[in-house]
């Protein structure tokens, strides 16, 4: 059985709206701002070799679906594109999940989330997708959070856990700075 894990690039203040500058956020494009070398783009690509799905929301996988599929001539489109893809949405239909090897689920976050787990060895990997994020959050689905903290205050923005947030105890299982410019990757798993 696979392993939920939400990454996110993440500001000191907790904002995760946005980092890549596609959506129409006052803020956006904020983690290009920052260097996170080589060390960063490994781990990004590693964690991308090491999952066997995506699991996303609606925004994050239309943004996907615009940009990732030209961009199959480089490893991580290569994987992008190939990897199965789930995308949680109430509003798009099977229609809408042109991206290959994407479907559309709808039913219960819960029961979902555990047959796309049952269906993988691997990770399943929640990229972006704040309101999805939120939600496995705070149902206590997520096993493993991957944050790539830039240290940047933005003041406002979506975060990934908002006022009335149930209380939650996660244990650091690793922390590694990457690049030149003060970002750090933390990694936590949820105290059960």
């Amino acid at each position: 059985m696979g392993k939920l894990v939400v990454t996110e690039f993440i500001t000191l203040d907790g904002v995760i709206e946005d980092p890549g500058g596609a959506e129409d956020f006052e803020h956006g494009g904020w983690s290009f701002k920052f260097d996170r070398g080589p060390e960063g783009d490994k781990f990004k690509l590693d964690e991308l070799m090491a999952s066997d799905a995506q699991l996303l929301g609606r925004v994050t996988y239309q943004g996907f679906a615009k940009a990732w599929p030209s961009m199959g001539d480089n490893p991580f489109g290569g994987r992008m594109n190939d990897m199965p893809k789930y995308v949680v949405s109430t509003t798009l239909g099977d229609e809408d999940a042109g991206w290959q090897n994407s479907t559309v689920i709808r039913g219960d976050l819960a029961s979902e989330v555990s047959e796309v787990k049952q269906g993988v060895a691997g990770d399943v990997l929640v990229a972006g997708s704040a309101q999805l994020a939120r939600g496995l959050a705070e149902q206590d689905l997520v096993d493993e959070y991957r944050l790539m903290v830039f240290p940047l205050v933005l003041g406002g923005g979506k975060r990934l856990f908002t006022d009335g947030f149930p209380r939650r105890v996660l244990r650091l299982t690793d922390s590694t700075p990457v690049g030149p410019d003060g970002v750090l990757v933390l990694t936590y798993e949820p105290v059960r």
